[in-house]
């Protein structure tokens, strides 16, 4: 069963130094605006994925005027090989220096590469501005799918960064061709053979991640809306129609002219709608926000199921977000059905002590 025991920040954000220790399965963060509850939890989260949820890079996390910083996590080992007798604690330790290096140790033991420690702790977010997974590009949603893929799948997470690697090379090279006013085509095919195979077996692994996910999603959504309404969602891709060597070769006149790489699962999406019409041109804020959190437990659901035990789930700021009764809805299955480690937080700290007592959970209280 995964449990993060304690945290300790160093010069993360608005944090100088702090230690948290976590006592209960759910946990409630409080404090005013600007306290640093939404940094916490981005500690947490930056501990499982060695990134942060909300900055693109490492630098916009370190403290003000600070050279860098440390985190430092613990949890007892939680792997199937683990004994019940055995009570060794897992040390997470990341220090990054601000010249741009960065280390990650698991047990005192450095990663050569940042990948090979994703998945150990899974983890599922869920922020006000993911509102974007249902509203925004479908960017936001290819990220959404590859999040948890790369959680349960090592070989897709590295057929992933093979594909995205390839893919900016020929991009780069079709901006070249552009300026020189001439073509190489034995280069051109040699990266187009070096798409093929991470790109053929992305799509496997997107295309039946997706037959998991719609019935899920829908079973989470008719449960927090508490109505009749119909959600659908289908896996869109060039892919489903045709091979991907015929796609490539399909859009080489339009690649040249545009300078991108228009044919490929990097063009994937996910689509929605509501009682058969699209989901975005009818549904209220409400219903937006139903669909974001059926879709996060969702992937909560196909980690737990994939990995044997519940991921940590991290709640920002969500009774906000909701009405009262899918509030409760949310939390009830969130602290009861759910056997996971959460965390949420709220700027109002008798309205968590409240939803815990109706819930009759054993609960933490964390004050910033």
């Amino acid at each position: 069963m995964l449990r993060l025991t304690k945290i300790i920040i160093t010069q993360f954000k608005n944090y100088s130094f702090s230690s948290f220790p976590f006592t209960e399965r759910v946990i409630g963060i409080c404090g005013l605006n600007g306290k640093g509850k939404t940094n916490l939890l981005d500690a947490i989260y930056y501990l499982c994925f060695t990134k942060s949820y909300f900055s693109k890079t490492d630098t916009l996390t370190i403290q003000f005027e600070k050279d860098g910083f440390r985190l430092e996590g613990s949890s007892p080992a939680h792997k199937k090989e683990v004994t019940a007798n055995t009570s060794k604690n897992d040390q997470i330790v990341c220090i990054f220096r601000g010249t741009g290096k960065k280390e990650f140790l698991l047990n005192g033991v450095p990663y050569t590469k940042y990948s090979e420690h994703i998945g150990k702790y899974p983890c599922v977010m869920i922020a006000p501005d993911d509102i974007e997974l249902i509203t925004g590009t479908s960017e936001d949603r290819r990220r959404f799918i590859d999040t948890v893929l790369c959680q349960v799948d090592a070989d897709y997470l590295q057929q992933l960064i093979i594909y995205t690697k390839v893919l900016q090379q020929r991009n780069s090279l079709l901006k070249r061709f552009a300026e020189q006013q001439k073509t190489d085509w034995p280069l051109l095919e040699v990266l187009d053979d070096q798409l093929l195979q991470p790109g053929k077996y992305i799509y496997g692994v997107r295309k039946e991640f997706a037959v998991s996910l719609v019935p899920l999603v829908q079973q989470f959504y008719s449960q927090l809306a508490g109505n009749e309404e119909v959600v659908t969602m289908q896996y869109e891709s060039q892919l489903n129609a045709a091979d991907f060597e015929s796609i490539l070769n399909q859009y080489r006149e339009k690649d040249f002219m545009l300078q991108r790489t228009n044919g490929g699962i990097h063009r994937d999406e996910l689509s929605f709608k509501l009682n058969g019409q699209p989901f975005k041109n009818i549904a209220s804020q409400g219903q937006r926000k139903s669909l974001l959190f059926a879709l996060k437990l969702a992937e909560f659901e196909l980690l737990k199921a994939s990995k044997g035990f519940a991921p940590l789930l991290l709640l920002d700021d969500v009774f906000e977000k909701l009405d009262d009764k899918r509030m409760q809805n949310l939390l009830h299955w969130v602290c009861n059905d759910n056997e996971g480690q959460v965390f949420i937080t709220d700027t109002h700290k008798d309205r968590l002590e409240e939803a815990f007592l109706h819930l009759n959970t054993a609960y933490q209280i964390i004050e910033l």
